[in-house]
């Protein structure tokens, strides 16, 4: 043999015991792995056996505390309402009366349902209505968002609660209201991994009732049956967005957002422009590299086929169909199909770059497809909103009949600033502020230090874990409410009546700041100080303290105010009111509906 040949015969050798040695690691590395994947006896493990009994316990807890303050709001509602109108103990045209302006409406039509021969005919009826506009015949599903009215005439005429309807209509949205509670309380758990921060925000809720919700003074307003949903929507998008989450949970937390949505949208009638809020924040989280492509497309679709099948539910809704949601929804999905996440590649100016460029891209193609879209389908149902809002911010004195019954209303105008002053007193805003802020900036930092990272090298492991230590890489689902609560805010402060979107968020934050235990972490690591002798136990415990303290004092100092305002007793009190529709029900209402019933149909 050649020494040419021995040559190579040395080299093959050599490299198949290469490969042989690293076969062998690979083996032994895959069988150590499987290993510690086998699942191990617990019932020889005290330690373990504990920690699985406190966990239970821990969850038992929360859940039992849920329902504890639940309830709490659900009775202290109604007590409130009560209180101010004994409304158990007046007139059936005394409670009516009671429903002012459009409350009284919405509730018209399902004492009409309820009073009709069958639901069936009353549904007919509303669809040729010729009372709310006479002479006009007006299709009612179609023009208001009444199908909550449609859903309790339906159970009220199968189910026997022994109670008039009307009391079945108000405790029906106060339970409503319970919900609402579940769905903030379970929000706050998420996102701080611990029941009392749950607690603190519910209870935060509460005690700002004046401008968290307007339920106790006007029950048919449709934002008291949408808004619970609205915030059950908000916890199972916090789940759904968790990096880490089981596959089956995964699939019922974006089922759970799939039913929320469409109820949130089928019982408002502004539903798309919170939706195109939260279409906002979606695409935001996704242009920043923070939440997977994947997930915001199924949340959009999830938006989209609600919006949509609510305008087929109204009889083709166009108002809908020209919506700027809806608009951008479409595009945005487009966008996130054809580009890659800013977060792949580039450098840093090269991300800002594609961030600013591709959300300039999307809200020039939302207002240019909702333009085309009004074109074709000849919409012009919105144009008296963006007048308004036109003459709001121009402050010019404006001849538009609609703008002008809006300017005049204050709930219409900027928020106020006594609504900072109750929030400060009651404690929550200064726990807000602060928390909001530093989110603001963590937000920042963790998305400057990724596209840094990246300029290095993009695909060096080390770097990867490096950024994963980091709070919005471990928590993108905070990421997303903190996105969602500017433009809330942003919306508060514009029109007063919204505000009851962005103060949830506000008792949701503040409770956040006191019991989460990673935010600490960031901040100490940021600022340069050391927590290591503390281990994770002990500031889980500190935490659950910090809580439990925050909790009694916000208790202790607010309390007697609430117990004070339950002892006032009133009563409703409209003689003249009543003499009328009294007067009306005897003597005008049978000739009238046969004026009404005989008229031709325009």
């Amino acid at each position: 043999m050649s020494a040419k040949h021995k040559k190579r015969l040395n080299a093959v050798t050599s490299a198949r015991v290469s490969l042989l040695d690293k076969s062998s690691t690979i083996s032994e590395g895959k069988i150590s792995k499987m290993k510690s994947l086998q699942p191990t006896a617990t019932t020889n493990n005290p330690e373990m056996n504990n920690g699985s009994f406190f966990s239970i316990l821990n969850v038992v807890l929360g859940l039992a505390a849920m329902v504890s303050i639940s309830y709490v709001n659900v009775t202290y509602t109604y007590q409130i309402h009560e209180n101010t109108l004994w409304f158990t103990n007046i007139k059936e045209v005394e409670r009516e009366i009671s429903f002012r302006t459009e409350s009284g409406l919405y509730y018209s039509y399902y004492k009409q349902l309820v009073d009709s021969p069958s639901l069936w005919q009353g549904i007919r009826d509303l669809t040729e209505d010729k009372l709310t506009e006479h002479p006009d015949t007006v299709n009612i599903l179609a023009r208001m968002n009444i199908y909550q009215e449609v859903i309790l005439a339906f159970i009220y005429r199968n189910i026997n609660f022994q109670m008039e309807p009307i009391m079945f209509y108000i405790n029906f949205v106060f339970y409503l209201q319970g919900l609402l509670i579940v769905g903030i309380y379970l929000l706050t758990w998420f996102l701080s991994n611990s029941w009392l921060a749950g607690l603190l925000a519910s209870i935060f809720y509460i005690f700002n009732k004046n401008d968290t919700n307007r339920v106790s003074s006007a029950i048919p307003l449709r934002e008291c049956f949408s808004l619970p949903f609205l915030w059950v929507q908000a916890a199972a998008l916090t789940i759904y967005f968790k990096p880490a989450v089981s596959r089956w949970l995964e699939r019922l937390s974006l089922t759970a957002v799939a039913f929320s949505t469409f109820f949130f949208c089928l019982f408002w009638q502004f539903n798309q422009f919170i939706m195109m809020l939260q279409a906002f924040a979606l695409f935001g989280v996704w242009v920043l590299g923070l939440i997977p492509a994947s997930k915001i497309k199924k949340v959009m679709l999830c938006q989209l086929c609600s919006l949509l099948l609510v305008c087929l539910l109204q009889f083709g809704n166009k108002m809908i169909l020209g919506s700027l949601a809806v608009s951008f929804i479409i595009v945005s999905l487009t966008l996130l199909s054809v580009f890659k996440s800013p977060s792949e590649s580039g450098s840093v100016f090269f991300n800002l770059l594609r961030v600013v460029g591709l959300s300039f891209i999307s809200l020039s193609l939302m207002f240019l497809l909702s333009s085309v879209l009004k074109v074709l389908f000849q919409i012009d149902a919105d144009e008296h909103i963006f007048t308004f809002l036109s003459d709001k911010f121009t402050q010019r004195d404006t001849k538009n009949f609609d703008s002008r019954i809006y300017l005049c209303l204050q709930i219409f105008g900027f928020i106020t600033y006594d609504v900072f002053e109750r929030l400060t007193e009651n404690f929550v805003l200064p726990v807000y502020v602060p928390t909001h802020l530093i989110l603001l900036l963590i937000l920042v930092y963790t998305v400057l230090h990724r596209w840094r990272s990246q300029v290095k090298d993009n695909k060096q492991t080390d770097n990867k874990e490096n950024v994963s230590e980091y709070y919005f890489e471990k928590h993108p689902d905070i990421a997303f409410h903190i996105v969602l609560a500017v433009f809330f805010g942003a919306l508060a402060i514009i029109t007063l009546r919204m505000k009851y979107f962005w103060t949830p968020y506000v008792c949701v934050f503040a409770a956040l700041g006191v019991g989460n235990e990673d935010l600490w972490s960031f901040v100490l690591r940021l600022t340069k100080a050391s927590n290591k002798h503390m281990g994770v136990s002990q500031v889980t415990l500190v935490r659950s303290a910090l809580l439990v303290l925050t909790i009694a004092v916000v208790t202790g100092k607010l309390l007697p105010g609430v117990m004070k305002e339950l002892e006032g007793k009133y009563e409703f009190w409209d003689p003249d009111t009543v003499e009328l529709m009294e007067w009306i029900v005897k003597y005008a209402a049978v000739s009238w509906s046969q004026t009404v019933y005989s008229a031709p149909n325009n």
